[in-house]
């Protein structure tokens, strides 16, 4: 009987651990499922919500109405705040960046180093499942990472989580154990490239984008199987002799060879078109426009691609010959709607230098832009093809507004003189934390940050550029004492898609570094510099209610539900670009530390 009474325990155990073991396995993220996503509200299947990026949760059990009654349901330690890197460049800590993934009650988080846990959420209490150490190397990468140790995510495809490591690799984890299955190098961090983007899956393939425009590198997206890992194509964001646009870098030293233009925010992906549309970054060096005459193709441009041959079907650049760091890196957002009394396939972007576009995503077509900082200054505004109206297209070396930019003209052994003000500053309008777009408002909201700076410009000699060595050209200046510029702000501004015009804005007190998030529910997410996570009015931006956390926030919120209940979920965590560059135009962020916490809400039963 004993006997007995063991094997029916035993098989009982056992049984138990096959139903758990399946759980947390989970189906398959098949290809159907990420292009159908929006049909599952409850999970979060991409880095930027769904193909289309607009970071918008069909969620509603959150409201105008209950928000105020918002609680922590939970928090979670995720650690990897230790810092890295050496000779010119360290950082002091690792930070927080990232969106985590959400499905069927189980969260996949990444630190800053890359560190990739899977937590189970059930019941609202945190469990760990796995956790996966990718081991970088902490000075080698970070040496050649301009703007913090950062990892902005890992997502799920079939059985797999694939994440980036910041020392240029890519890992495919089993999604049930968390054992790797396969690691490839796909950037170089001997030649100045890292990945700090979360990837795109499309298909059977997973993209993924670079950073290191600072530091001399020729950007490219590139697509990997999914299965092994193996190259399937790669496309330059820089055309070399004999690729259309080559002509436009005009200079006789192969400018183009340190050219920039890296693809360091995930892209987005239209299944019916097939088309991958990417943002990509400033070219190089940045501040010495003089060093590599001529627009400068592809650099500050969104581009489309053939999904399967990743050949650019077509490219707008916002910033021909860009004097002054003005990425457009940021994620572009798709939304089907009429734009001035005709239905567009659109493609939203909201660029570092201050305007927001609307694309027609299948030919490029320029259909609106506005401006949607409080102040710019370095062109009067947009001409009909949607290029800056102070941009000549007689010149090689763009002047644009006179005092915005150094330039040579008076160089001093070796540097110019410093910029008068620039608005927005060299820290752009907008950064990389992401927009959002509610279907239910048709508003399109910009995590904005307010404010100028100067810079001065170093004359750049052809040979100059070494591996790993910054490649700049010269370097911003900011400073809280500034008369002309002092305090950088921020605002949360929303766009009427259809018109383009600003609808409503919400000013607040530091610039926005972490993104924003709207829902079913009327509402829009943010985290501040400062430390509040906040909930908006999705119609008027009137704050509804928020909470402190006591850290910096750097990372976009998002949404997802477990048996029925709906949370709110945000990484808090000091990090990114801001305690590098910009810090001493906001003095109170100088002492902000970094919590590196997962903060989860709810509301009550």
């Amino acid at each position: 009987m004993m006997f007995k009474r063991n094997t029916l325990s035993q098989v009982a155990m056992a049984l138990a651990a096959a139903t758990l073991s399946a759980l947390a396995a989970g189906a398959d993220v098949t290809p159907e499922r990420l292009v159908n996503s929006t049909r599952e509200p409850q999970n979060w299947l991409h880095h930027h919500g769904n193909y289309g990026a607009q970071r918008f949760s069909a969620l509603d059990q959150v409201n105008r109405t209950n928000v105020k009654n918002l609680r922590v349901a939970f928090t979670w330690a995720m650690g990897g705040t230790k810092g890295g890197g050496k000779e010119i460049i360290s950082f002091p800590f690792a930070g927080l960046e990232g969106t985590p993934v959400a499905e069927d009650g189980f969260l996949y988080l990444t630190t800053g180093w890359g560190d990739v846990t899977k937590l189970d959420v059930h019941g609202g209490v945190p469990r760990q499942v796995w956790k996966y150490d990718p081991a970088p190397d902490r000075d080698y990468a970070t040496t050649v990472a301009c703007c913090g140790i950062n990892n902005r995510g890992a997502v799920l495809a079939g059985n797999k989580v694939i994440s980036p490591v910041i020392d240029g690799r890519i890992v495919a984890l089993d999604k049930t154990d968390g054992h790797k299955i396969w690691e490839v190098q796909v950037a170089d961090p001997g030649n100045g490239e890292v990945i700090t983007g979360a990837p795109l899956i499309v298909k059977d393939m997973v993209v993924t984008g670079m950073a290191g425009a600072e530091f001399g590198v020729r950007g490219w997206i590139e697509a990997l199987d999914l299965n092994t890992g193996k190259r399937r194509w790669r496309s330059y964001t820089i055309p070399g002799p004999g690729e259309p646009g080559h002509e436009t870098w005009k200079d006789n030293h192969g400018a183009w060879k340190t050219g920039g233009g890296s693809t360091w925010v995930t892209g987005s992906y239209d299944p019916e078109l097939n088309l991958i549309v990417w943002g990509t970054a400033n070219p190089g060096p940045d501040w010495d426009s003089a060093f590599r005459p001529g627009d400068n193709l592809w650099t500050d441009s969104t581009l489309a691609l053939d999904a399967d041959t990743g050949k650019i079907r077509w490219g707008f650049q916002h910033t021909p010959n860009d004097p002054y760091d003005f990425d457009s890196i940021s994620e572009n957002t798709f939304v089907d709607t009429n734009v001035n009394g005709k239905f567009s396939r659109v493609t939203l972007h909201a660029n570092r230098n201050g305007f927001a576009y609307a694309l027609d995503r299948k030919t490029g077509e320029f259909l609106w832009g506005t401006q949607f900082v409080n102040k710019l200054n370095w062109t009067p505004g947009l001409d009909a093809k949607g290029k800056p109206v102070s941009y000549n297209p007689k010149s090689d070396v763009q002047a644009y507004a006179k005092g915005t930019s150094a330039g040579r003209g008076k160089a001093t052994k070796g540097r110019g003189e410093l910029e008068g003000t620039l608005e927005p500053g060299h820290m752009g309008g907008k950064n990389w934390p992401p927009t959002t777009f509610s279907p239910h408002t048709g508003l399109y909201y910009i995590p904005v940050i307010e404010g100028c700076n100067k810079a001065f410009t170093e004359v750049t000699v052809p040979g100059a550029h070494k591996p790993r060595e910054l490649f700049l050209g010269g370097a911003p200046f900011s400073t809280f004492e500034d008369q002309n510029c002092g305090r950088i702000s921020g605002s949360i501004t929303a766009i009427d898609v259809t018109t383009g015009r600003v609808a409503a804005k919400h000013a607040t007190k530091h610039p926005q570094l972490g993104g924003l998030l709207s829902t079913a529910g009327g509402l829009v997410f943010s985290g501040y510099a400062d430390g509040q996570v906040v909930a908006l009015d999705a119609n008027t931006l009137d704050e509804l209610w928020k909470f402190e956390t006591g850290s910096a926030i750097n990372a976009p919120p998002m949404s997802y539900s477990v048996d029925g209940k709906q949370y709110i979920a945000i990484e808090v965590g000091l990090g990114g670009a801001w305690p590098q560059w910009f810090v001493s135009a906001t003095p109170e962020l100088k002492t902000q530390v970094p919590s590196n916490m997962l903060y989860v809400f709810e509301l009550p039963q």
